[in-house]
C-alpha cells in the first residue's frame, strides 16, 4: 500500500499556533506530513530560511511522522518529487478561499495526480496570520497566545516582541 504523504507548504515567517493546529490535525490524516518551507527571494522575511527551518524543527521535535524541509519553485513540483499524494492548505476565511481555490486549480492543471486538501483552521486561531503576529509584535503587543514560546523568544531577540 502506498504511503499517504502530504506537503504542507508555506513561508512560516513566523510559525504560528494556527500553523501548528493544521500540522497536528494533518498528521492524523496522512501517514507522513512534510512541512515545506518556501524559499522566495522576492519575499521580505523576518527570519531566514535557515532560522525558519531551525524554529519549526525545534517546535515539532517529538511529533511523529513530520518532516521539515525547505524548497524552491512550484509547490506542486516539490510535492511530486517527494512522492506526495496531496498538498495540505489551511483556510481561515473567505478571503483565503478565493486565492487557494485558484492555486489548487492551477496545481491540478499542472499535476492532476496531486490533490489539494483544505483544512479549516480551528476557530481559536482563525484570525491569526504571520503578518498580524509581526505587526502586533512590532508595536509591543503580547503575542504569547499566537505563537509557540520559541517564536516569542526569537522575535524578542530581533526586537519584535
Amino acid at each position: 500500500m502506498q504511503q499517504r504523504i502530504a506537503v504542507y507548504p508555506g513561508s512560516f515567517d513566523p510559525l504560528t499556533n494556527g500553523h501548528l493546529d493544521i500540522i497536528r490535525r494533518g498528521v492524523e490524516v496522512f501517514d507522513r506530513l512534510i512541512i515545506g518551507i518556501a524559499q522566495n527571494s522576492r519575499k521580505n522575511t523576518l527570519f531566514s530560511v535557515e532560522e525558519r527551518l531551525e524554529i519549526t524543527r525545534a517546535v515539532l521535535a517529538g511529533v511523529p511522522r513530520v518532516e521539515v524541509a525547505a524548497f524552491e519553485g512550484l509547490t506542486v513540483e516539490y510535492a511530486l518529487k517527494r512522492g506526495a499524494v496531496a498538498i495540505l492548505r489551511g483556510l481561515r476565511a473567505v478571503a483565503d478561499f478565493e486565492y487557494e481555490l485558484q492555486m489548487a486549480n492551477i496545481n491540478r492543471k499542472l499535476t492532476p495526480t496531486i490533490e489539494t486538501l483544505f483544512m479549516m483552521t480551528s476557530e481559536k486561531y482563525f484570525f491569526v496570520s504571520s503578518q498580524n503576529v509581526k505587526e502586533v509584535a512590532q508595536f509591543g503587543g503580547n503575542i504569547s497566545d499566537l505563537v509557540p514560546p520559541l517564536v516569542v523568544q526569537r522575535m524578542a531577540a530581533k526586537r519584535l516582541g
